[in-house]
């Protein structure tokens, strides 16, 4: 995870707003308005004027969303301590501790994830998903075989991990290679699942192009009803990915930017850990 530089990966990339500063804009703030335009270069009779005359400018839009940008905060509360010297000697455990002390800071949806691919060009694609499991394996997720991550996993069988959980201020990054489990682990990692679950791999189709919303809704309502009656649905094209770790970055937020990043390398058969510069 030391291929990206510290300020393009990590949630500092915000660091323009410090806590302890004074953003550049207020919310009372605006954009210049919009100068009014004579009603014989509206076009419009009666003397009103045309939704283009009142649309902002792109300049005053680009402004705006400047503005918006750099008075967002970050990290006003305070954050958890962490000490890297009391760290374990292997990822798997600490990243259960921060999943679980996400989730009782109030995070919503802790195990929500972002996966990484890559096609076999090397062009990238990114989405959020949810984490199924994390264990000596690696960490567990899923999809259909003929979705974009399944079709680039089967081309490229390497991935990474995001975790964000901003309530704590910490991060973890995860890659490595991807396995797929066989058709029975994949079935019953399933039928664990709710019943949306089921109805949404009933559709299938994922990635494909869509031809109306409409359709989308027959689908989904032929997909809930089998889903409700056969809660054991055969679903072929699910499956279960688990990555197992190469390398796992753990970062803690801090208020004065004093980030500390802990990166665990799988060398020669076991963990080896290190500091590095935030």
């Amino acid at each position: 995870m030391a291929d990206l530089p510290a300020h393009q990966d990590t949630p500092d990339d915000k660091q323009d707003a410090t806590p302890e500063g004074t953003p550049d804009s207020s919310p009372e703030s605006s954009p210049d308005e919009t100068p009014a335009v004579a009603a014989d270069h509206t076009g419009v009779a009666d003397g009103h004027t045309s939704d283009a005359a009142n649309r902002p400018s792109e300049g005053d839009a680009a402004r705006a969303f400047h503005d918006l940008l750099r008075g967002l905060r970050v990290w006003e509360s305070e954050l958890p301590p962490f000490d890297p010297v009391k760290a374990p000697a292997e990822p798997l455990p600490l990243f259960r501790q921060w999943l679980r002390e996400a989730a009782e800071a109030g995070v919503p949806e802790p195990h929500t994830m972002t996966l990484a691919t890559a096609d076999a060009a090397g062009d990238p694609s990114v989405r959020t998903l949810m984490l199924h499991d994390a264990d000596e394996r690696g960490w567990h997720f899923a999809s259909h075989r003929g979705s974009r991550k399944g079709r680039e996993l089967a081309a490229r069988p390497r991935a990474a991990l995001g975790f964000y959980w901003a309530a704590v201020g910490r991060q973890v990054r995860i890659r490595g290679t991807v396995t797929t489990a066989g058709p029975k682990e994949s079935a019953a990692d399933l039928h664990r699942r709710s019943t949306g679950a089921l109805a949404a791999a009933l559709v299938g189709r994922q990635s494909e192009v869509l031809g109306s919303v409409e359709e989308l809704a027959r689908a989904s309502d032929a997909a809930w009803e089998r889903a409700r009656r056969e809660p054991d649905a055969p679903v072929p094209s699910w499956t279960l990915y688990v990555l197992r770790a190469e390398e796992v970055e753990f970062f803690q937020g801090d208020a004065r930017r004093q980030h500390v990043r802990l990166n665990y390398r799988y060398v020669d058969g076991c963990w080896e850990h290190e500091l590095l510069w935030p």
